[in-house]
């Protein structure tokens, strides 16, 4: 038994002695060196066609692939060129991506075809050194050769499909992502667009019915819809802050004019405490004589005397642009006393200031009331005594012009009536008496019996002892 060894794989078999006999005549046989050579030169035209067609295809290849590659590169770049930054990085990086691949590819390329060669090199070698191991090994080498050019050629062509396939993919999604940002972009324009011209539209709408109603409203319902914005103010909290007040249009015009509401608010015994006289003045924007609030201030004094009102107050929306009335309750008492010129929002809180600042002084009022109580009192007693002495000085001269008349007569007659004379005399004398009675008659005496001028006299006499020493 002999035992060969393959060149290519290494791998050890035995052949019998015939066999080996019979390999090495054929080795030694000169037709069979023949034809072995002349396949060799058939292996290795082929090997060299087959080398040759398989670079010119990939290098075919390749330079369609950058021809193609370079011309989408260009476009890309074209269609980018307005400051898409990223986007040329994106196609640069793409770029050096193919290229990278594509010398990957050629240094695979080149490599396996070196690989090939020396391959090719050491089997010739090998086969002119052991012909009797190449006769056996030939097919099988050649085979092998053909099977890895045909997987080279496949590899490079998947790898130049993947490429291309990845670039244009790339280049799709680039293309896809541009297109959807101009899209988003033309979208949220025409929505911010949309969204701002309703709105504007709406605004326009708004003021234009606005307009449209203060066009149609008159001074007088203008000034109406004031008065209702108080009387609602009011009724909003009349049960908690009035619950006593009477608060109510004025609709007496018999003097010939009126206001427009009437205040008033009492304590639990039926005191007043305050009364307000209001006048609300308003004017639309289309009015063409514009008033003054001073122009209404005369005629609401008067109503408020007509009316014995305390305070009078204008609720006004006149002259908009003052800063006077603008900032606050405007005292006019320099003009008309208790007068008060105010915008609608102070409306409540010039109500309750007067009627607290009147209930403190709710006080002194019912001591006033007293006091006046007290001296009609005195009046009438004044008055009384005064009739008394009116009427009784009167009798007392009325009966001195007949008893002077009577001693005229009776001085006539002296001689004959000398004692009717003693008599009247006498009477005269009596007269006398009562007057002096009368006038000594005094206050006090006719104060007995007078609580009030017996309170009255004592508090003088205590006030006053030195009077009564």
């Amino acid at each position: 038994m002999h035992e060969i060894i393959c060149p290519h794989c290494g791998k050890a078999f035995k052949i019998d002695e015939a066999g080996y006999a019979d390999i090495l005549k054929q080795v030694r046989d000169s037709d069979f060196e023949q034809q072995l050579h002349k396949r060799l030169e058939l292996a290795e035209a082929d090997k060299q066609n087959a080398v040759e067609l398989a670079m010119s295809k990939v290098t075919g290849e390749l330079q369609k692939t950058a021809a193609a590659k370079d011309s989408e590169i260009q476009e890309l770049k074209a269609k980018l060129d307005a400051g898409e930054i990223t986007r040329k990085l994106a196609v640069t990086e793409a770029l050096s991506s193919v290229e990278k691949e594509r010398d990957t590819l050629a240094n695979e390329l080149a490599k396996t075809l070196r690989e090939r060669d020396s391959a090719a090199k050491l089997a010739e070698a090998h086969l002119l050194n052991q012909l009797q191991k190449a006769a056996a090994t030939k097919d099988a080498v050649i085979q092998e050769l053909t099977s890895k050019l045909s997987a080279t050629e496949v590899a490079q062509k998947l790898a130049i499909s993947e490429a291309v396939g990845r670039a244009e993919r790339e280049r799709d999604e680039l293309r896809g992502c541009l297109e959807r940002s101009e899209l988003e972009k033309q979208l949220a324009e025409k929505s911010l667009k949309d969204k701002y011209e309703t709105q504007i539209k709406d605004r326009d709408d708004a003021i234009d019915r606005l307009r449209d109603m203060k066009a149609r409203l008159s001074t007088k319902m203008v000034g109406e819809t004031l008065e209702q914005h108080c009387d609602t103010e009011f009724n909003r909290i009349r049960a908690t802050a009035f619950p006593r007040a009477y608060f109510e249009k004025d609709n007496d015009a018999r003097s010939g004019s009126k206001g427009d509401y009437i205040f008033r608010d009492a304590d639990e015994t039926g005191t007043e405490i305050v009364s307000i006289m209001f006048e609300m003045k308003n004017e639309s924007d289309e009015t063409g004589s514009k008033k003054k609030n001073e122009d209404f201030l005369k005629e609401l004094d008067k109503d408020r005397n007509e009316k014995s009102c305390e305070y009078a107050v204008l609720v006004s929306l006149l002259e908009p642009d003052s800063e006077l009335y603008n900032s606050g309750i405007v005292d006019m008492s320099h003009r008309f006393r208790k007068m008060y010129v105010i915008r609608p929002q102070f409306f409540i809180p010039i109500v309750t200031l007067l009627r607290n600042a009147a209930q403190n002084s709710l006080m002194y009022k019912k001591e006033l009331a007293l006091v006046k109580e007290q001296n009609t009192d005195i009046t009438n007693f004044e008055n009384e005594l005064d009739a008394f002495k009116t009427g009784f000085a009167r009798n007392y001269e009325l009966a001195s012009k007949k008893f002077k008349t009577a001693i005229q007569e009776i001085d006539k007659t002296i001689d004959h009536l000398q004692k009717t004379k003693d008599a009247l005399l006498g009477s005269e004398n009596n007269l006398r008496l009562a007057n002096n009675k009368a006038d000594d008659l005094t206050v006090k005496k006719l104060a007995k019996g007078n609580p009030t001028m017996a309170a009255k006299f004592a508090e003088l006499k205590n006030q006053n002892p030195s009077d009564n020493e």
